[in-house]
């Protein structure tokens, strides 16, 4: 049976890169760790490490183990937390993931709420490319994410929160100064910038046919912000995506945003849950949080999008 503090010394082993940054980082002998690493491997049946001059590497199965070990160490704290809490006190660490455009809508507000409302959360905001939040969660890197797109055949709960209408966005100079629609078939006419392939991708829509369309007229795919902003702006190529997305180029006319017709292509945002793991008191708080900040951004306007839940 795996020892929860094997996995615990585990970890530290994997995150320090060494038996010596482990054993200073946990305050235990080294030998000890090794002790303990050889006996994992030995109940497990396979090595978990590679052994260099300088630092330990985890082999295949380490890096299984590692993403295992993750999941059953927030679960313990988790429980830990929840039952310290009975009583109702909203405490503990509460991680959330967010897109770029979700955080433009409603970080700072989300945040302002939790430190105001919840002081004795610890709260960690995760933000990255539409897409890239599902991995995090997989991963336990996140307790709930909002998260566009997803499948539905990994173990997550999913709440529908909205709806977005997709543009296309580009420069003046390569997409014109109309704020007319465009058709589909018009828009692959031109240089696409592709969010990269895969789970980013479907952030886009999930319409594998039209997205199969879509990528084979990409110039550039890429995960950065920066450079598609950069790149938008210079005139390399447009982007199916949200005037939220580009708001402040959009506001400095910097760039245009045309309405996608014929078919109209739209993305839904759900909140998500590992199915598997146990709310807690923190959790279920800064979730219902979460919801009443994107009901309140798109209410005022600062979200353009239709909102699919009650309450």
């Amino acid at each position: 049976m795996l020892d929860s503090r094997q996995l615990h010394y585990f970890l530290a082993i994997c995150e320090q890169g060494s038996l010596a940054g482990a054993s200073d980082h946990l305050r235990i002998a080294s030998s000890a760790l090794s002790h303990h690493v050889t006996q994992l491997e030995q109940h497990i049946g396979t090595p978990l490490f590679r052994r260099k001059p300088r630092g330990m590497e985890p082999t295949a199965a380490g890096l299984r183990l590692q993403e295992h070990a993750r999941g059953i160490m927030r679960a313990i704290a988790a429980a830990e937390t929840d039952l310290r809490d009975s009583a109702g006190k909203v405490s503990g660490p509460v991680s959330v993931g967010m897109s770029f455009s979700a955080v433009k809508a409603i970080g700072v507000p989300f945040i302002t709420r939790v430190t105001q409302t919840y002081p004795d959360v610890q709260l960690a905001l995760t933000e990255s490319l539409s897409g890239t939040q599902l991995p995090h969660l997989l991963a336990a890197d996140v307790d709930m994410a909002l998260v566009y797109n997803p499948p539905g055949n990994l173990g997550i709960e999913t709440l529908p929160v909205l709806e977005e209408r997709m543009v296309c966005v580009g420069h003046r100079d390569l997409i014109g100064t109309s704020d007319a629609p465009i058709t589909f078939d018009e828009l692959l006419e031109l240089p696409q910038i592709l969010l990269r392939q895969g789970v980013s991708a479907r952030a886009i829509l999930d319409d594998t046919t039209l997205l199969k369309r879509i990528e084979s007229r990409a110039r550039l795919q890429m995960n950065s912000i920066q450079a598609i902003a950069g790149a938008i702006e210079a005139g390399l190529g447009c982007i199916i995506g949200t005037r939220l997305f580009m708001h402040d180029q959009l506001e400095r006319g910097q760039v245009r945003a045309r309405p996608i017709v014929s078919p109209e292509l739209s993305r839904r945002l759900y909140l998500c849950r590992m199915a598997n793991r146990p709310p807690t008191y923190a959790s279920e708080a800064l979730a219902q949080e979460l919801l009443t900040q994107v009901r309140m951004a798109v209410t005022e306007g600062r979200w353009e999008a239709q909102l699919l839940f009650d309450g």
